[in-house]
């Protein structure tokens, strides 16, 4: 639940706002966050990366310990002697999705194109359990 603090105009002002110029907004929003849609198909998943003003030589992405990581980094560029006053857009972000211990490198394939990232992960085949019978002398 929110608590409101009413101000001279009688609009509405959350509390938690005051603390967003204080603290870093990682705490209170998802905006470091990659927006992400997941699809499934028979045999692979989709995982769908919105990386919005970023090129494609300025993302990563890697996989270990099942643990698959897109990460992105702008490249600074001379700003032309351009002063910010405020600066909310990102220039670096991270996020990992865990997709098996059993999935290799070579079995992903990345695509980007028009700020999205598409990744499509092949489902891990299950193990065939085979009996092994021990021979009696």
């Amino acid at each position: 639940m929110k608590r409101y603090l009413q101000t001279r105009n009688n609009t509405a002002y959350d509390l938690f706002d005051a603390f967003n110029d204080i603290l870093p907004p990682v705490f209170f929003d998802d905006q470091h966050s990659l927006r992400t849609n997941i699809k499934e198909t028979q045999d692979a998943y989709e995982l769908e990366i919105e990386m919005p003003g970023y090129k494609k030589d300025e993302i990563k992405v890697s996989l270990d310990d099942g643990y698959l990581t897109v990460s992105a980094t702008k490249k600074n560029e001379e700003e032309g002697g351009k002063h910010y006053i405020r600066k909310e857009i990102t220039e670096s972000c991270q996020r990992s999705y865990y997709v098996g211990a059993e999935i290799s490198q070579e079995q992903v394939s990345a695509k980007y194109d028009n700020g999205i990232l598409v990744l499509t992960i092949p489902k891990a085949q299950p193990k065939s359990k085979q009996s092994h019978f021990i021979e009696i002398l």
